[in-house]
């Protein structure tokens, strides 16, 4: 027995940082009816808000997907964790909380490929729409919006060092990242609000569940689209063991994210249709390109011992350290407890050749083997550094025709000439940045991957970046925008469907190449934008 939901103008697939967005926007209009879907539940507990709450809420059940990617050859055999919110915000309720738009030229790269609407000077205003930046007004940024936007409330003496030497290799430093061109060393501007994390369900979805027109559905699992002939007409769900099913009179929007969206669209029969047919699921529209183009900005994490400075590892063991952070948390909301996972970052060229900056560190004043273990004991800091605009790609199937069951994620990291040369690059920036006079008095010493492994042994740099590469969490492009006449693209300009009516995907899938920076606030913008055609588009009709 299925039980019918009822009719509604839109539905909303996900609750996520698009689809909090989606559903401010679209039920602006008391006229239409919006139903949002999300299979997580809501945001109240503590570790939501409190800013080091990520180290409890990512790989938590409660919380996170718990994705896990294939074997990965690239990373030398090795299968990554790979978190994804699973509650009313989605990732912005677990990630790192960095507010990051990229460079302009990313966005006219889109407008390069033929993508009408999407180059830097048509998309900054959507960046601006719901920004509340604590710089204020400007050609750059707005207030009063609902994405706040902050500077962040703890210092730390050795990556004020870390910065000079930054300096000394050459990498200026700057006081906004997010002006166009991001090369340069910045503290990060953060997504919090007096010390509390500010999640796109803080900013965009409570405020506006108290309207008639907007329903907020928890604990779903979204089965499938309805299609009838060509036309989506709703969405198949379970929950609370209840199969029901909802119509759309407008439109079905999935905004479920790069994992969740091409997901739910093969086991709605959309996809390649070869690999759906194995799986025995009907083909209702053969999309190659539902699954592939997937990308990722993998981490290659080098940590440094330091002597004769403090950093969090030494301050974690001690408690009395512990017990001031959380009163001074408590009484001013500053400190430790409102770190981001990284508070200082630097955008510069792997090589003299790069046309523009084409690496990003993140640098913390910390040290772990690996996330989810305590921090060691000892005083060190970490030097994260990704390839912004890799060249692998990788690919998001089905396991099973299942929706229970978690996708077939690989990213194929490494797997080019170019990346692994940025790679190796990578690793030699990280130590000429340390072997700069300003750090010395620290006296600091590679443990990871270790200073056995020379600069000028390329094979060895590739192993070791086979070895401590990890996600950074930022997978995209698994529904790519592209022309028509474009076999493997999913979406239009206009996040449509290509070939499909009455359907949209508005999340990072949809990003034909991926930003060169965090990609949570372009997501926004994706959705801001996105939910602004679907506004012209019903006018029109």
């Amino acid at each position: 027995m299925t039980e019918s939901a009822g009719e509604f103008d839109y539905i909303i697939v996900g609750a996520g940082s698009a689809g909090c967005v989606l559903a401010n926007r679209l039920s602006a209009d008391p006229a239409a009816r919006v139903l949002v879907l999300e299979a997580g539940g809501g945001d109240n507990w503590i570790w939501f808000h409190i800013p080091v709450g990520y180290l409890y809420t990512i790989a938590n059940p409660r919380t996170d997907w718990c994705f896990k990617t294939e074997p990965e050859p690239g990373l030398n055999g090795r299968a990554l964790n790979y978190p994804r919110g699973r509650a009313i915000g989605g990732s912005s309720s677990i990630n790192a909380m960095i507010y990051m738009r990229g460079q302009a030229a990313d966005y006219d790269h889109w407008r390069q490929l033929g993508l009408a609407g999407w180059g830097w000077d048509d998309v900054l205003s959507f960046f601006e729409r719901h920004e509340d930046h604590f710089m204020g007004p400007s050609a750059y940024h707005a207030v009063g919006g609902e994405w706040r936007i902050e500077f962040p409330r703890v210092k730390w003496a050795v990556l004020e060092t870390i910065r000079a030497a930054a300096a000394q290799a050459g990498i200026r430093s700057i006081d906004d990242f997010n002006r166009g061109d991001n090369e340069g060393s910045c503290y990060f501007h953060v997504n919090q609000k007096r010390g509390r994390r500010w999640s796109a369900a803080r900013g965009f979805l409570k405020p506006v569940l108290g309207r008639p027109n907007l329903r907020l559905e928890t604990g779903v699992l979204a089965e499938r689209v309805l299609i009838e002939g060509r036309r989506a007409v709703g969405i198949a769900y379970r929950q609370d063991g209840v199969a029901r099913t909802a119509r759309a009179r407008g439109e079905v929007v999935l905004a479920a994210g790069a994992i969740g969206s091409p997901q739910l669209l093969m086991l709605s029969g959309v996809g390649p249709a070869a690999h759906l047919s194995e799986h025995g699921i009907p083909v209702v529209f053969d999309k190659p390109g539902v699954g592939g183009n997937l990308q990722d900005h993998l981490q290659l994490r080098l940590i440094f011992r330091v002597e004769g400075v403090p950093t969090l590892n030494e301050r974690y063991h001690n408690s009395f350290w512990r017990a001031r952070m959380a009163i001074e948390y408590a009484l001013f909301r500053r400190g430790p407890m409102t770190m981001a996972p990284s508070q200082l970052g630097f955008f510069t060229r792997s090589d003299k050749g790069q046309e523009r900056a084409n690496i990003q560190f993140h640098v913390q004043p910390l040290s772990l083997e690996r996330f989810g273990e305590p921090l060691h004991k000892f005083p060190a800091f970490t030097m994260s550094v990704c390839n912004l605009r890799p060249t692998s790609r990788g690919t998001l199937r089905l396991k099973s025709r299942d929706p229970t069951a978690a996708p077939e994620i690989k990213l194929n990291y490494l797997s080019t000439e170019e990346d692994r040369r940025v790679a190796a690059d990578s690793i030699r920036v990280a130590r000429r940045i340390v072997r700069e006079p300003a750090l010395r008095p620290f006296h600091p010493q590679e443990i990871l991957p270790g200073q056995e492994i020379r600069d000028d042994d390329e094979a060895a740099l590739l192993r070791a970046a086979g070895d401590i590469g990890t996600t950074i969490f930022h997978p995209v492009g698994t529904t790519k925008m592209g022309l028509p006449s474009d076999a493997t693209a999913v979406v239009d300009a206009r996040l449509k469907l290509i070939g499909l009516e009455g359907l949209r995907v508005i999340d990072a899938s949809v990003m034909p190449t991926i930003t060169s920076g965090n990609t949570n606030s372009p997501t926004i913008m994706i959705a801001e934008k996105g939910a602004g055609m679907i506004r012209e588009d019903a006018k029109a009709r």
